[in-house]
């Protein structure tokens, strides 16, 4: 059964079938909140409150975009409002220039006591929020460049230009905090 179906059975009165969306998109849902939100019980307000929202919008979903993107930009809305974040400017305290200073308030470990998820998940939590919100949507969610400009309501062209900015800055801070460069990925 494919989601439009399901769609339909949920306007038929089968909220039951509203289930199958909410376990099928609820983890990248409370990871999308998260990074605007910044913390784990707000995120998952933010996710609850935008199921709701969805639930009763339903008759409102039209089949010309994915069900996940609909739903991505409810919960980005959602947080956004919660938050009243501001996320594509920049805090003096999140600036790249500033991420050495930043260093020295967390605690430093090598690569080897860190696997790769807990180090992306740090450097992430390093960035402003609106730039790790388009890595993780793009790489961890595997969202194109189309989705997320539905998603986040940004023009095609700003999204790429974010894109290649939030990747440049992750590759810093990676070589900064974690003294990884693109030799130490190499295979021998």
């Amino acid at each position: 059964m494919n989601e439009n179906q399901r769609v339909q059975q949920v306007l038929s009165g089968n909220s039951s079938a509203f289930a199958y969306f909410v376990d099928t998109y609820q983890d990248m849902a409370i990871t999308i909140a998260y990074r605007i939100c910044g913390n784990r019980q707000d995120a998952e307000d933010v996710v609850q409150e935008s199921y709701v929202k969805a639930y009763r919008n339903l008759h409102g979903f039209r089949s010309e975009s994915k069900f996940s993107t609909w739903l991505y930009r409810i919960v980005y809305n959602t947080a956004i409002t919660h938050t009243k974040a501001r996320l594509w400017v920049f805090d003096k305290e999140v600036e790249l220039a500033d991420a050495p200073h930043l260093s020295d308030n967390t605690l430093q470990t090598n690569l080897e006591a860190l696997d790769q998820r807990e180090m992306v998940a740090d450097i992430l939590g390093r960035m402003p929020k609106g730039d790790s919100l388009l890595l993780t949507l793009y790489y961890l969610e595997d969202n194109p460049v189309k989705e997320i400009v539905k998603i986040t309501g940004l023009n095609e062209s700003n999204v790429k230009v974010k894109l290649f900015r939030a990747r440049k800055m992750f590759k810093e801070l990676l070589e900064r905090h974690y003294r990884v460069n693109e030799e130490s990925f190499k295979e021998e």
